[in-house]
C-alpha cells in the first residue's frame, strides 16, 4: 500500500486504506516500519483476537528496527527521546523521521521520534507523555492527510492535550507512476519535509 509502488502507479497504490480500515468496528490497524517489524507484526496477529489489517509495502528499504525489539499491538515506541518537537511517524516514515531528526539535531533541535506501528487501537499513553513534553508535534504518513495517523492522534490531542500540529502527507489527491524515493519527494513526504514541518510546528508553540 502507499505511494512506494512505484511505478505501478495509482491503479497499484492506495492511500486512503487506514482511514476505510479506521472506521470498521473492532478493526485493528498496524503499519509496521521495517522488514523485521513487519514479521513481528505477524506473529503478533497470529495471537491476537479480532480481525486485523496489517498494511505494508514492498520497496527495498532500510532496516533499522532490532530483530529482537518486543511488538505489542497498540503500544508506540519511542525509537529516539527530544525535547523540542515529537515525530510521530509509521510505516516507511519512520525511517524517513530518523533521517530528519538527525538533520534537525545539527541545527540544535532535538526530535523524539515515535514510531507509532499501530494506528487502531493507538498507543495513547506515548502520544501524549511526548506532547506534553515537547508542546508540538509532527505526524508522518505515507497515506492521504484525510482519515490516517494525523487524524488519530490530533483526535486523541483535541481530548486531553490540545497541541499545535504538523501534518505530513499525501494532500489529498491520487498516486502516480515513479519511483519510490521520487514519489516520496514528489508529495512532499521525505526528510527534508518533515524538517521543514518540525519548524513550523515549532514556531507555532
Amino acid at each position: 500500500a502507499g505511494l512506494t509502488l512505484g511505478e505501478d502507479g495509482a491503479t497499484h497504490q492506495i492511500l486512503e486504506d487506514i482511514g476505510l480500515m479506521r472506521m470498521l468496528p473492532g478493526m485493528a490497524v498496524v503499519v509496521p516500519a521495517d522488514f523485521n517489524q513487519t514479521r513481528q507484526a505477524t506473529l503478533a496477529i497470529a495471537a491476537h483476537e479480532g480481525p486485523v489489517y496489517l498494511r505494508f509495502g514492498r520497496p527495498k528499504w532500510p532496516v533499522f528496527i532490532p530483530a529482537d525489539m518486543p511488538f505489542t499491538i497498540g503500544k508506540a515506541q519511542v525509537l529516539s527521546e527530544g525535547a523540542d518537537v515529537s515525530l510521530f511517524a509509521c510505516g516507511h516514515l519512520v525511517w524517513n523521521a530518523l533521517q530528519a531528526a538527525e538533520a534537525l539535531e545539527k541545527d540544535g533541535i532535538s526530535a523524539e521520534v515515535i514510531n507509532v506501528h499501530t494506528i487502531k487501537p493507538l498507543g495513547e499513553e506515548a502520544v501524549l507523555t511526548s506532547a506534553r513534553k515537547t508542546r508540538c508535534v509532527v505526524t508522518c504518513e505515507e497515506h492521504n492527510r484525510y482519515g490516517g495517523l494525523g487524524d488519530a492522534i490530533a483526535q486523541v490531542l483535541s481530548l486531553h492535550a490540545p497541541t499545535p500540529q504538523e501534518y505530513v502527507a499525501v494532500n489529498d489527491s491520487f498516486g502516480e507512476s515513479g519511483t519510490p524515493d521520487q514519489l516520496l519527494e514528489k508529495y512532499g513526504l521525505g526528510p527534508s519535509a518533515i524538517v521543514d514541518a518540525a519548524r513550523r510546528a515549532i514556531a507555532r508553540k
